[in-house]
């Protein structure tokens, strides 16, 4: 049984790994800051949380386990937050594509 965790464990924790190393990529090739969000958020997060199982899975009986959950949580929380934020952002420094939010709603708040 030990031996099945421990594949578990280190099956998680590569995948975790490939998926915030895709991010950094996705990061790095992406041109503008509204095309860079997605792998900022949703693939870093993911990884993230899979390295944390995968780590929980191996430290088993482990006080330390309360801690890696509470960093995976506040990760889940903070993350959709920080990209709403940036997008918000990017959109009123006129960072994004051209032609993008041709309607203009946010500028309309803006003026109030």
């Amino acid at each position: 049984m030990s031996t099945v965790l421990d594949v578990v464990a280190a099956t998680a924790i590569l995948l975790g790994a490939l998926l915030a190393m895709t991010a950094a990529i996705g990061i790095v090739r992406f041109g503008d800051t509204l095309s860079r969000m997605h792998p900022a958020t949703k693939p870093q997060v993911i990884g993230l949380v899979l390295v944390l199982a995968g780590c929980v899975i191996r430290l088993r009986g482990n006080v330390d386990i309360w801690m890696l959950v509470l960093v995976g949580l506040f990760t889940l929380l903070t993350a959709p937050v920080i990209a709403h934020t940036v997008g918000r952002v990017a959109y009123r420094e006129q960072r994004g594509r051209d032609g993008l939010g041709v309607v203009g709603d946010l500028d309309r708040e803006h003026e109030r």
